[in-house]
């Protein structure tokens, strides 16, 4: 799909708050509120935007205990990759998962309450998948940058 400039500054303007009007994202482009809807409904359509979220503080719903686990599996066939990547799926402490190249398997990045949940969580949770060979956390200090948004 070719996109042009405005269409990438349309895409800015989203990324920054996508509940704005067709009204004021016209003023800001220049362009009629017929236009900026078109150029929606075709990066829609498109697949360009996937979806409209709303993002929550971590903090408002005491869930700001973020964690990064490493985890090597015991065995790098299909049957335990699928196996790992469906169960993984399931868990909402879970808010990303990677399967990387290097000394680990996959990086996943975990969201709780505080430390006693995140021992819950790989106790009760994660080191009861089948064919976790190990795996390797670190904690988040500080965060120092967090966007959602993609440079276009």
């Amino acid at each position: 799909m070719m996109f042009d400039a405005i269409d990438r500054e349309l895409l800015k303007l989203l990324q920054t708050d996508s509940k704005q009007t067709n009204k004021a994202l016209s003023h800001q482009l220049n362009l009629s509120v017929t236009a900026v809807y078109e150029r929606i409904k075709k990066l829609e359509k498109s697949g360009l935007i996937k979806q409209y979220v709303a993002l929550v503080d971590k903090s408002k719903v005491e869930k700001d205990f973020v964690a990064f686990c490493h985890v090597k599996l015991v065995q790098h066939s299909q049957d335990y990759v699928v196996r790992f990547e469906r169960e993984v799926k399931q868990l909402h402490e879970v808010l990303e998962c990677y399967h990387l190249s290097g000394d680990y398997d996959y990086l996943l990045k975990v969201l709780v309450k505080d430390m006693k949940a995140f021992r819950e969580f790989m106790v009760e949770k994660l080191t009861k998948i089948n064919h976790i060979g190990s795996t390797h956390s670190m904690f988040m200090i500080n965060e120092v940058k967090y966007t959602t948004a993609i440079s276009v």
